[in-house]
């Protein structure tokens, strides 16, 4: 038996619960983790107030690092003693231990704690697959980066400096805003004081942006569409204000022909060969000092309702983590 966070109702942080579950002995192209890190994220938060739909009861958590303990018959990808870190389906990562699919594992490499792994695969990968390949961001190029002080924003600024991109953020205080420029944001919006849209308008002389990548959601929508050039792509990824409200697709057309993509991660990394490319990308970024992953807050796993008060509360900057 292991100690784990499950909730077997969906609602708020209430909902999660401490309870022992067992962990069986690795079967064919399994492996038994135990955990070091575990990484919290937005989607741990769907998952848990229903918004995106799971079998009840369900181990929270989709984001952690830890040590190999066993390997089901036939594993050679990995082997009892090696450092891994994973993101993805099913969720099970707010546990002690638990098992995972050995082919969805990666090596954590010389160089990154299990802190930063754990707290960078999703957020990370995900950065990876929208700056590279929902949308090729080029070097002169300028986009527009909502929650610029988040997990996601703080390694999208990083990386998108690097490469020679402006980048132009939003926040929620003067503060995060700080933050967000001392990791690579040119221009930050505090946009609980200032309309977003026309600073972009103005930023970019009434031109507009080829992209803009808000995971905020409700409250963005509309602004957002405004930030965009005609044939402007909007990339919608995360909920964190609420979901988008049903909309005419004949407004992107008045808008000026737009596009618009609601990606996830899970797609961009289903072949192991697309998986093991986002993480080698990842890895070497971070290894080579342009982005730095900043742990920013630690909790105990029995206080995982608390780092989601605090996730959903916009208390928050860069990655949060529980310890088991």
């Amino acid at each position: 038996m292991t100690r784990a966070i499950r909730f077997h109702k969906t609602g708020g942080p209430e909902v999660l619960q401490l309870d022992d579950v067992a962990v069986p002995d690795p079967g064919p192209n399994q492996a038994r983790i135990r955990h070091t890190a575990i990484g919290v994220n937005f989607i741990d938060t769907y998952q848990r107030n229903g918004l995106y739909a799971l079998p009840l009861p369900c181990v929270a958590g989709n984001e952690g690092a830890g040590v190999v303990e066993a390997v089901g018959p036939g594993v050679t990808l990995v082997k009892p003693g090696d450092r891994v870190a994973y993101t993805g389906a099913p969720p099970g990562a707010y546990a002690e231990a638990r098992l995972f699919a050995a082919d969805r594992l990666l090596k954590i490499p010389e160089g990154v704690s299990d802190e930063q792994a754990a707290s960078m695969m999703l957020k990370g990968m995900t950065v990876w697959y929208l700056i590279h390949r929902t949308y090729a961001v080029k070097p002169g190029e300028t986009v527009l980066w909502h929650a610029a002080a988040g997990g996601v924003g703080l390694i999208a600024c990083q990386w998108l400096k690097a490469m020679g991109v402006t980048v132009i953020g939003t926040a929620g205080s003067d503060e995060k805003a700080a933050l967000a420029k001392a990791h690579g944001c040119d221009h930050v919006i505090v946009y609980t004081r200032d309309n977003f849209a026309e600073r972009v308008k103005a930023i970019t002389a009434g031109k507009g942006l080829p992209v803009v990548y808000d995971s905020v959601g409700k409250t963005t929508w509309d602004g957002s569409l405004d930030c965009l050039r005609p044939l402007g792509l909007m990339v919608s990824f995360g909920n964190a204000s609420g979901a988008v409200p049903p909309f005419s697709v004949g407004l992107l057309a008045q808008k000026g022909s737009l596009f618009l993509t609601r990606p996830t991660l899970v797609n961009y990394v289903a072949a192991r060969a697309d998986l093991e490319a986002a993480a080698e990308a990842l890895f070497g970024v971070v290894r080579s000092g342009k982005v730095k992953i900043a742990v920013t807050g630690r909790y105990q796993l029995t206080d995982a309702a608390q780092a989601h008060r605090d996730l959903e509360g916009r208390k928050t900057t860069g990655s949060i983590v529980l310890l088991p």
